[in-house]
């Protein structure tokens, strides 16, 4: 069974270039645009990791990723931020929120997938 990966990004290109390296790597991915539609489809597939960008209309990354934790099935799931935030006291903010992990835009193509794993449990 694949691994599913859901991808909580509002940026065409920045979703696009996710999903492309995600899937060529064999993970099924999962897309949502905004913070709200991300929880509705978390709850429905139930994805093995979250890459959340933290710059999202209307409900940003940080509530989103408090509210996902909210969710049993998805108290354990791990949460990335990607995201361009990268002041001091950023990347604390967003692990106090809920995430698992931390990768600042923009990714390197070439390293992404490495970084990404880096944070999730040897079972991925």
């Amino acid at each position: 069974m694949k691994t599913k990966i859901l991808i909580i990004e509002d940026n065409e290109q920045n979703m696009y270039m996710l999903s492309f390296l995600l899937t060529s790597e064999n993970y099924e991915v999962i897309q949502a645009y905004s913070g709200k539609d991300g929880i509705d489809e978390a709850k429905k597939h139930k994805p093995n990791i979250i890459l959340l960008d933290i710059q999202l209309p209307e409900m940003n990354g940080y509530t989103v990723a408090e509210k996902l934790r909210e969710i049993d099935e998805l108290k354990v799931t791990p949460i990335i931020a990607v995201t361009s935030y990268a002041m001091p006291g950023d990347k604390e903010k967003v692990l106090e929120a809920g995430a698992t992990g931390y990768i600042e835009k923009p990714i390197n193509p070439d390293t992404f997938i490495a970084q990404m794993k880096s944070f999730l449990p040897d079972t991925y």
